[in-house]
């Protein structure tokens, strides 16, 4: 955002209290994705006979590993460097900030007037006090970066995301891995049926996984033994032991502690309320990213961060323009959300799910192909996973894609493309897909929804041509 409004020759101030960059760069999507690049390498070798080889042994060091991922965090560090801003033109503060007034703000001791304000907080790992959690060490998504060894055994609670994708990178990497989830499945918010894939992949890796559970307590043995407490189905207790517990909770959006709660900024559900120009009840005030929501992604925060940009820059004097132009000019549009899930295999998805159309009210069909058709899948070795596209009755529209591969994240940008400017699966049956690749899956699931879709009476009149031409 900064450098967005930097470009537009605004005059721009950057505060940060801790760490440029934010999460994504020093204990999120950059760290978590090195490390889980590190941890596909040994799970491949695993694979070796498959490949064809007769064995492939890899000898690694967790700390070198875990080396790697810092590595690759001060590698990326300078696109997001108080020097690389500076230069842009803006003015960076690396210090706590109070908002005093919609149009002031303290930094240090010095008070600074403003136009407009962004914030952009982000957000936190949720903690829940869990009975006898402070009696033991536990990490986060922010704090298992500072890990040195291995953890024999992890125990994730949370089935989420950021717990999927920790449970199967520390499998991977040698651990012994229960999962519990209090939901009745993993992934809860997904479909169905890419929840229960990945529940089937991660059992066949060795991830005990506990479903439908209540966790009850968390004990400290007189050896110095870790374990918790589970509550089961038809309350049955069970008891798992550990040396590590990753708290993977979700997240909760950075709301205190910096001045809103003397502006009565309105907030519901923990995240503060935005309207579809990313203003606060403050016509001013903007907010962007986690800390308002609805979705917590790196890419989400970018995209909102851009409306709130010009937004602040220049809403007051969007009045003055024609009322069809005035009417969405700058404003946000969620209906095409684009994100992926880092396990394997991974899931990709963008527009809505079934789920979605359902609580709308919105009539729609599916159309699936499957990936372990798929002649370069099957090349690779890796021939899994589905497409599945919805669509409205009758119509090539595309509402919404799943995908459920281990490159899925990288397939599914077709889509999104065809999405954002309203082309339909017709178009991608119509373009040529390079033979042997991934992406002709996107083609052949196109084909899928025309086998589905032939009119009966035309291909009554094909045949009737076909006969008359034969004679």
């Amino acid at each position: 955002m900064a450098y967005l409004a930097s470009q537009l020759k605004a005059k721009v101030a950057l505060v940060e209290k801790d760490k440029m960059g934010g999460d994504c760069l020093n204990t999120g999507c950059i760290p978590s994705k090195a490390l889980i690049r590190s941890a596909k390498i040994l799970s491949l070798s695993k694979k070796a006979k498959e490949l064809g080889f007769n064995s492939l042994d890899i000898d690694y060091d967790f700390e070198k590993i875990m080396n790697r991922v810092h590595g690759k965090i001060k590698e990326i560090a300078p696109h997001d460097s108080v020097e690389r801003y500076e230069k842009l033109g803006v003015t960076c503060f690396q210090a706590q900030a109070e908002i005093i007034s919609p149009h002031e703000l303290r930094i240090g001791s010095r008070n600074y007037k403003t136009k407009a304000l962004v914030i952009a907080t982000g957000a936190k790992s949720r903690f829940i006090p869990f009975p006898g959690l402070n009696q033991i060490s536990y990490l986060t998504s922010e704090s298992l970066w500072n890990l040195k060894a291995l953890p024999k055994r992890l125990l994730v609670l949370g089935g989420g995301p950021i717990g999927c994708e920790f449970a199967q990178c520390f499998r991977n990497l040698g651990s012994q891995v229960s999962l519990v989830e209090q939901a009745p499945r993993l992934l809860f918010r997904l479909s169905e049926k890419v929840s229960m894939f990945l529940s089937h992949q991660f059992k066949k890796e060795g991830i005990d996984i506990f479903t439908s559970v209540k966790v009850k307590s968390f004990q400290l043995n007189s050896q110095g033994e870790k374990s918790v407490l589970i509550q089961e189905k038809q309350n049955k207790e069970r008891k798992i032991v550990f040396d590590e517990v990753l708290l993977a909770l979700g997240r909760q959006a950075c709301i205190e502690g910096f001045g809103l709660e003397k502006l009565n900024i309105k907030t519901s559900k923990g995240v503060l309320v935005s309207d579809e120009f990313m203003a606060t009840n403050y016509p001013n005030i903007f907010v962007c990213g986690d800390v308002t929501g609805p979705y917590q992604f790196t890419h989400m925060a970018s995209y909102q961060a851009y409306y709130a940009c010009l937004n602040a820059l220049f809403r007051p004097y969007t009045y003055f323009l024609p009322p069809g132009i005035k009417k969405n000019f700058l404003k946000i549009n969620y209906n095409i959300v684009p994100w992926a899930l880092y396990t394997y295999p991974e899931v990709a998805q963008a527009g809505f799910t079934k789920e979605d159309l359902k609580q709308q009210g919105t009539a729609y069909e599916s159309v699936t192909y499957e990936l372990t058709h798929l002649d370069r899948a099957i090349t690779d070795s890796e021939n899994l996973g589905f497409i599945e596209v919805l669509t409205p009755p009758k119509k090539d529209k595309i509402l919404g894609v799943s995908l459920v591969h281990p490159r899925a994240s990288e397939m599914i940008s077709e889509f999104i493309l065809a999405m954002t400017h309203n082309l339909g699966l017709k178009s991608i049956l119509s373009c040529i897909h390079i033979y042997p690749t991934l992406s002709e899956g996107n083609r052949y699931v196109a084909g899928e929804w025309m086998k589905k879709n032939q009119s009966k009476r035309v291909l009554k009149v094909l045949k009737s041509f076909h006969t008359w031409r034969r004679h």
